[in-house]
């Protein structure tokens, strides 16, 4: 179970990325003040859970409404976390935002919680790593528990973004990011192997 929840750990943490989303939470909020920060901040990250824990609870029982089994679920997600994973090493840097927000425009809910925090790879990450058909609910409450514990750490880093930005500089997290993607690649293809095994055991419907 420790190793399971530790893989978890590292592949959540790679799909939410939070140095990526600290650098771009930086770069948007530069004109706002401090106060305005940490509002965003708190917003973003309280949106960001209600869609990953949304998506626990309920992200399997869609897939079966619409006949989807998980393993071709875990094909297909762990095939896109590894784009996922080489977009993180390859992808330029986020510049900052030049253009003034629109009135009716919140920073937190876009692109922050949703698609920087709660991204793409993250929602398909968190639904393949706690399959009801696999692993018990104490386990899916461990996960659920380490997605909580991300997103806690993520707050921590938007909070402090201007002063580790300062320490570590853009390059400094833009090394950080990479590194993360390669490791985000190199779980998904773990993903994609053992979906591909379980399927030589699985007969087709009749």
């Amino acid at each position: 179970m420790i190793e399971k929840l530790t893989q978890d750990a590292l592949i959540i943490w790679a799909t939410i990325d939070p140095i990526g989303t600290m650098a771009l939470f930086a770069a948007l909020t530069a004109r706002l003040t401090p106060a305005e920060r940490r509002r965003t901040a708190f917003k973003a990250i309280i949106y960001a859970a209600l869609v990953l824990i949304g998506s626990i609870v309920i992200g399997q029982v869609i897939l079966n409404a619409m006949g989807i089994r998980l393993v071709s679920f875990q094909l297909g997600g762990g095939i896109i976390l590894f784009l996922f994973g080489l977009q993180m090493i390859f992808s330029s840097d986020p510049q900052p935002a030049t253009k003034e927000p629109e009135p009716e425009h919140d920073m937190a809910v876009f692109p922050i919680a949703i698609p920087a925090t709660a991204t793409p790879g993250a929602i398909l990450a968190v639904i393949l790593l706690t399959d009801n058909h696999v692993y018990p609910v104490t386990v899916q409450i461990g996960t659920a528990l380490i997605v909580v514990g991300i997103l806690a750490v993520t707050l921590v880093l938007l909070l402090l973004s201007e002063k580790i930005i300062k320490i570590i500089g853009t390059s400094g997290a833009s090394i950080l990011t990479r590194v993360m993607g390669m490791i985000l690649a190199a779980l998904s293809v773990e993903l994609v192997m053992n979906a591909l095994s379980i399927g030589q055991w699985i007969q087709p419907a009749s």
